[in-house]
C-alpha cells in the first residue's frame, strides 16, 4: 500500500513535468525559429527528465513489507525461489512478486453433521488449531497455493477422522464416554495431518456433540427409567437387609431360649443324678467318685446283682418328680364290683398313669 502511494505521487510529479516541457516548448516556437538548437537541447532535457520520472514510478512498487506473525514467499517470473520474513524488502515488481501466508496459530471451527454406530444422526463442534512450518512455506506455496486452500484441506481430513471416531462408537457410548471420545479424535486427527500437510497441529477438540430432540428425550426417559430401577433396587436391598437383621434378632433369641432349656435340663439332670447318689448312699450302696478327663465329676454306683435296688431308688426318684409337679389333686377311683381302677393325675404334660386294682 506505502508502495502504490508513493507509485502515485512520483507519477503525478513525473506528468507534471512532462506536461511543463511540452508548455514551455510550445511557447519557444511561437518565439520564432532562431532559437532551434535551444529547442533541440530542451527537447533532450524534457526527455531525459521523463525517463527518469518514469524510473521513479517503478521505484516504489518495488518495495514489500511483511508484517509481524507473517512470512513471505517471494517468486521470481511465478517461481517460488526465497522466503521473506517481518521487515522492508527491496525487489523489482515486475519480476518479482510476495505471496504472503499468516505464521501466526490458526483457529479452525467445523461444524458438521456425523451418525453414531447404531445411526443415530448429531451435529459435531469441533476446533482445530495449527500453525504453518515456516520453514516448509515454499513447499506449501508449490503444493497448495494458498492458506485457503491448505485450510480447506485441514478441514476436510479433520471432518475425515472425526467420523470415523464416531462411527465406531454407540450414541449412549458417545454420551457417556465424551472425555475418552475427544481424545480419540484428537490422536486420530493428529495422525492424519502428517508432514505432507507441513502444519503443526496444536489441539482438536469436541465442543458440542448434539443428537435429534427425539434421541434426546428417549435418553432422558431411558436415564429416568434406570434411576427409578436403581432405587427400587436399593430400597429392596434395604428391606432385605432389615429382613435379615430381624432373622438374626430371632435367631439369637431362639438359641438363647435353647440355651436356657439345655442349662436347665442339665441342672434337673445333675439333681436327679446328686438324688440318686444320696439314696444310694442311704441305702448303704457303694458310691464311688470318678473325676474326667476334663475335671467333671461323676459318681460309679455298685448295686446289687439283681438291680432291686437300683429300681427302687428309680421309682423313688420318679415319685419325687411327681410330688414336686403334683397339683393337690386325689386320684380319682372307679369299681365295678369285679374291681377298682385307680388314675393318678399327673402334671400337665405327662399323660394320666392308670392303675387296676383288685
Amino acid at each position: 500500500m506505502i508502495g502504490l502511494i508513493v507509485g502515485i505521487i512520483f507519477a503525478l510529479l513525473a506528468l507534471g513535468g512532462i506536461g511543463s516541457g511540452i508548455f514551455f516548448i510550445m511557447k519557444k516556437k511561437e518565439g520564432g525559429r532562431s532559437e532551434g538548437l535551444k529547442d533541440v537541447k530542451s527537447i533532450s532535457l524534457i526527455a531525459a527528465g521523463g525517463a527518469f520520472a518514469v524510473l521513479l514510478i517503478f521505484i516504489p512498487f518495488s518495495f514489500h513489507t511483511v508484517d509481524a506473525g507473517e512470512v513471505a514467499v517471494v517468486k521470481h517470473l511465478g517461481e517460488a525461489r526465497s522466503v521473506r520474513t517481518a521487515g522492508t524488502y527491496f525487489d523489482f515488481w515486475m519480476t518479482e512478486s510476495y505471496s504472503v501466508y499468516d505464521a501466526k496459530v490458526q483457529d479452525l471451527s467445523i461444524v458438521t453433521p456425523a451418525y453414531s454406530n447404531d445411526a443415530q444422526t448429531m451435529d459435531v463442534e469441533l476446533t482445530v488449531q495449527y500453525q504453518i512450518d515456516t520453514s516448509k512455506v515454499i513447499e506449501i506455496a508449490n503444493t497448495y497455493g494458498s492458506l485457503d486452500i491448505l485450510n480447506s484441506r485441514i478441514e476436510s481430513v479433520a471432518i475425515d477422522a472425526m467420523k470415523s471416531v464416531m462411527a465406531e462408537n454407540t450414541a449412549e457410548q458417545i454420551i457417556q464416554g465424551r472425555a475418552q471420545l475427544s481424545k480419540d479424535v484428537t490422536d486420530s486427527i493428529m495422525a492424519r495431518i502428517d508432514e505432507s500437510y507441513y502444519v503443526n497441529v496444536r489441539t482438536a477438540v469436541l465442543t458440542d456433540i448434539g443428537f435429534t430432540d427425539a434421541y434426546e428425550a428417549a435418553v432422558e426417559a431411558q436415564m429416568i427409567a434406570e434411576r427409578e430401577k436403581e432405587a427400587a433396587i436399593i430400597k429392596a436391598e434395604q428391606q432385605l437387609e432389615v429382613a435379615k437383621r430381624e432373622a438374626e434378632a430371632r435367631l439369637e433369641q431362639a438359641q438363647g431360649e435353647a440355651n436356657a432349656q439345655k442349662a436347665i435340663a442339665e441342672a434337673e439332670a445333675y439333681s436327679a443324678s446328686i438324688k440318686i447318689v444320696q439314696l444310694a448312699r442311704t441305702l448303704g450302696y457303694q458310691v464311688t467318685e470318678i473325676t474326667g478327663e476334663d475335671g467333671s465329676l461323676g459318681y460309679d454306683i455298685t448295686w446289687d446283682d439283681d438291680n432291686a435296688g437300683k429300681e427302687l431308688v428309680l421309682q423313688y426318684i420318679q415319685y419325687l418328680e411327681y410330688l414336686s409337679k403334683w397339683d393337690g389333686k386325689l386320684p380319682t377311683v372307679v369299681g365295678d364290683g369285679s374291681g377298682i381302677m385307680i388314675t393318678i393325675p399327673v402334671p400337665d404334660g405327662d399323660q394320666e398313669q392308670t392303675s387296676p386294682t383288685t
